[in-house]
């Protein structure tokens, strides 16, 4: 046999009996970081603030400029509406307002969060004109929802057992130079009950609530 043949045959057979891990391997490539965002409160009422906070992971997390975007309904596209730097460990946090419901979303370098929806609730008031009425007698129900919401139902709802149920309805009206809405319904009461007033909710808010009222009845 040919010597220069076997010299190549001998190389090749020990190359094949070195072990894998004598081998040089290749560097694990570098793991991205990741960036979570969370809401608190969601729901939020118009008119108050929410936190948006999160945490970027990995590398070099610390120092970082972290990018909010906001896509308010129509839910069209997002645009920049803040930034934060993280901390020594990662974490960021800012506050917004809504006034309808909206998309947020975090951006760092190639780093996004996953997409968190933040509802915003109208802020709804109720009056009562008199919250101790004699047996019988008419008790006027009226109050504001912020924002407004001209036209819509809104219901005047009493504490059955452990339910509430909707005993009256009314339509909201304009209120001249104000962003709110108004409404008034009067009726007659006859016995003690906790009430509140509820507007449904739509595409561009929440369904909102107001703090519910007692109305104590006497003879």
């Amino acid at each position: 046999m040919n010597r220069a043949i076997v010299a190549i045959s001998l190389g090749t057979a020990a190359l094949a009996a070195v072990p894998l891990g004598a081998q040089a391997a290749p560097k694990p490539p570098k793991q991205p970081g990741q960036l979570t965002l969370a809401a608190q409160p969601n729901p939020v009422v118009f008119g108050r603030s929410v936190t948006l906070s999160g945490k970027l992971t990995g590398p070099n997390h610390d120092g970082k400029s972290v990018n909010l975007q906001a896509d308010p309904f129509p839910f069209e596209s997002f645009t920049n509406v803040a930034s934060a730097m993280t901390s020594a460990t990662g974490d960021y946090s800012l506050t917004q307002k809504p006034t309808v419901n909206t998309r947020y979303q975090a951006r760092q370098g190639g780093n996004e969060s996953a997409i968190v929806t933040v509802l915003v609730r109208p802020a709804v008031r109720l009056r009562l004109s008199d919250s101790t009425p004699a047996r019988g007698q008419t008790v006027r129900f009226s109050g504001r929802v912020c924002p407004e919401h001209d036209g819509t139902t809104l219901s005047i709802q009493r504490r059955f057992s452990t339910a509430y149920r909707t005993v009256k309805r009314t339509t909201l009206q304009d209120v001249p130079g104000s962003p709110c809405s108004s409404y008034k319904r009067s009726f007659r009461v006859f016995r003690d009950g906790r009430y509140r007033s509820v507007i449904a909710g739509h595409a561009d808010h929440s369904t909102g609530r107001s703090r519910s009222r007692l109305v104590d009845v006497h003879s």
